[in-house]
Parts: structure tokens; sequence; C-alpha cells
């Protein structure tokens, strides 16, 4: 049976979650239908354009994406903490960025509001707020946007998406990287591209490019990624990064995986081809000096274990920073 999409996304497990989306019929999203000749390869700029739109409305972060032909990818990250965080009025600013605003909410904002309309405008604002981190929401302003603009191209009306969504939780780093390392290799498996570098509309290409410093002036916006780590972010805390992996590491996994030869896949990276560090012209070794560990914070206290241990319960913490280094203290 069907199970709502609720149920299948829990915070509290992980926030990560792979979510991909097909065409009904096997109608085309971007690229050349070969059936009837019509060619749909500007509609990949769409996904990546309302991508780069929603990432900076809701509270979810994108990890990874393909844009395929009849289908795309994404790993999201959904972000609880910082909606949280966010004051009424950021709020605000955010959800009627995309949707249309509420007479009370302005009301309330001006301060014209009595105590029953700015009760009710409060209630309003903390459904927004919920709604900017709610994966369905974020899955919606998506694919109603994108099959809005195809069906108005195509001169029809009725469905484009062959379903709802669906939703895969990444419980786990491994599960992550190996769900981010499939969609970035998703075009070479399908033969689209020989290299995941060379693979257009993917977070892959978007991330070597950023490396490269080649994104020109002029170009169209893209998404903002979860970063990696990468010399930028040394100082960055866990949560700003994807699980603190290093983007060299990464890129590397992503190359090694898709060397791979898979039985009834077409795709794979050529035995022939140069590392990925080479065809990205990046010097491991002055990387790697580059890369230097990121500065330690100086602990709040300092003594035994078991001083530590007093020490935490008597301010009301459940953990003091420097339990290792005390350990050697006695």
């Amino acid at each position: 049976m069907t199970q709502s999409r609720a149920s299948q996304v829990s915070l509290d497990d992980t926030p990560y979650y792979h979510c991909i989306c097909r065409c009904v019929r096997r109608a085309f999203l971007c690229g050349i239908d070969h059936y009837s000749g019509h060619d749909y390869e500007h509609r990949r700029q769409w996904v990546v354009d309302r991508l780069a739109v929603l990432a900076d409305v809701f509270a979810i972060d994108l990890c990874a994406y393909a844009v395929m032909s009849n289908h795309y990818h994404l790993v999201l990250r959904i972000d609880r903490d910082s909606a949280l965080s966010w004051s009424d009025d950021e709020v605000v600013a955010r959800w009627t960025s995309i949707f249309s605003g509420h007479l009370l909410v302005d009301r309330w904002r001006s301060g014209a509001a009595d105590a029953a309309e700015a009760h009710r405008a409060q209630e309003m604002i903390d459904l927004w707020r919920q709604r900017l981190f709610d994966l369905s929401w974020f899955m919606k302003c998506l694919n109603e946007h994108l099959a809005r603009k195809a069906n108005e191209e195509d001169q029809c009306k009725g469905r484009f998406w062959e379903s709802r969504y669906r939703s895969q939780a990444l419980l786990d780093e491994k599960a992550l990287l190996s769900c981010m390392a499939y969609v970035d290799l998703n075009p070479v498996r399908a033969g689209m591209a020989d290299k995941p570098e060379d693979a257009e509309y993917t977070s892959i290409q978007q991330r070597s490019q950023a490396l490269m410093s080649v994104n020109a002036m002029g170009e169209p916006s893209l998404p903002r990624l979860l970063p990696l780590v990468d010399a930028e972010q040394i100082e960055t805390p866990d949560n700003g990064t994807v699980c603190r992996v290093r983007l060299l590491d990464y890129l590397q996994l992503v190359d090694a995986t898709g060397r791979a030869v898979r039985a009834g896949k077409g795709g794979a990276i050529s035995a022939q081809a140069a590392d990925i560090l080479k065809r990205l012209n990046i010097d491991e070794r002055a990387w790697l000096r580059h890369m230097a560990p990121r500065r330690q914070r100086i602990p709040l206290a300092m003594g035994s274990l078991a001083r530590l241990k007093e020490f935490a319960a008597s301010t009301g913490r459940c953990w003091v920073a420097g339990q290792s280094l005390a350990s050697g203290l006695g």
C-alpha cells in the first residue's frame, strides 16, 4: 500500500534524502526525443534555475543533482535547526519571495493588527516556517513549476510527472556518499558523457568547474551546493559541510566508482582516462599542503578526567571538550 511522504521522512533518524521524479508515459523532460525528433535540451536549465531559487528560500540544502532525459535525481539535506532559528520577518520574506503573502500578516508587520489578528498571523507564520523545511513542499515547488512550463510549451494539459516523487532515506555517511556518487555518475552510466566532470547539469560538473574557477560571468545562475571540505571550508562548522568529507576524496571516490563496469549499464569511465585530479589539473601534494588542519578550539576547562566530569555536572553540561587530553592527567 502506498505510504504518505510524511511517514517516509524522519528527521530524528536522518536529514539526508535521495529524491527521484520521472516524467509520465516516458515523456521527455530534457534532451532529444528520438521518436518525435523534438529537442527539449533547454529544459535542463529550467530545472537548474528552479533549484537555485528554492535552495535560497528553503532550509533544504542540495548535496547532489543530475538532470537526465526523462527524470532527475536530487540528494537533499533538511536543515530543520536553521529554519527554527529564523526570525519571523525572515520567514515571511522567504515565503513571500515565491508565494503570495496574507493580509493579516501584512497588518501584523505594519503594527496595525489587533490581538486576535496578531495571533492568527503568528499561526500562519509558524505554518510557513514548517513548510520551509518540508521535503514535500520543496518537491511540490519544483515539480509544479516545471510541469506548468512544459505543458505551456507543449500546448497541452494534464499530468506531466509519472507520480509523486520517490524518496529514500540515507541513514549514514556510507549511504550518503554512495548515493551522491550514484547520482553524479548517472550520465556516465547512461552513455551521455565519457567523464563525470563533462556531464552537463550535474553537481559533479558544478563542483569541478568551481574548483577550476571556470564559471564565467554572465553564465546562468547555479544552485547553491552544500560544500564538501576544501581550503575555504577548513574552519566551517561540521553542519556546514557534507559530513566533513573532503572534496578531493569525494572526486576520487566518484572517479574510481565510475571506472567499474556494471552489468546492464553501457557507460563507464575509460580505463585509459587519466586520474580525475590530473584531468582537473590538481596537484595533490600542493592541495594537501593547502588543506591545513582546522584550528583546535581552546578547551573550556583543563584538569584531570574526574575534575572535568565534576565541572561538567556543576555547569549543567553533558560533555566538556578536552577529555582525551585529560586522560593523561590522571
